[in-house]
């Protein structure tokens, strides 16, 4: 099992993929984050620009509510796969991945605490969106101008 703020640093990338898509941001975060996820595979990146670009694809085209459902799906689904690349590091490998994540989020505080980070997902100015990681004890939020890390504050009864 990942540590809380790995988990949502993998949560900030599943919201960074989504809300860069479309964006003139695009082609560097998605380069950035092939090359993460390819770790020295020239084919096994390749893959990953291709699967890059169907989200994208799927991202920016069809009606507002299918964008929406594919932007929940798609921001799991990278989410996801970014978390099993993590666990499959090792112990030594683990900070020096997430290091390299954070840069590829332009991450300029350390999430390692799991209390506060500020990020710009490839600089993308985003719309608000909330992601609660770990049954809600790290959140991740994607703001206008960034992205913030950090665990939430009381439980809000009104959100059920």
């Amino acid at each position: 099992m990942l540590a809380e703020s790995l988990t949502a640093l993998a949560a900030a990338c599943g919201a960074g993929v989504v809300q860069a898509a479309g964006t003139d941001a695009w082609t560097g975060f998605r380069g950035r984050l092939a090359r993460w996820l390819g770790r020295g595979d020239a084919e096994r990146e390749t893959v990953e620009l291709e699967r890059l670009d169907r989200t994208a694809a799927l991202l920016t085209s069809g009606d507002d509510g299918a964008v929406e459902r594919e932007q929940i799906r798609s921001e799991a689904s990278w989410q996801s796969r970014i978390e099993a690349l993590l666990e499959s590091l090792d112990e030594e490998e683990r900070p020096i991945a997430a290091t390299e994540l954070r840069s590829i989020l332009g991450e300029r505080n350390d999430v390692g605490s799991g209390v506060s980070a500020s990020a710009s997902a490839g600089g993308v100015a985003a719309q608000h969106l909330s992601n609660h990681a770990e049954g809600g004890s790290v959140v991740a939020n994607v703001v206008q101008g960034g992205i913030h890390l950090g665990h939430p504050g009381p439980p809000d009864p009104s959100r059920g």
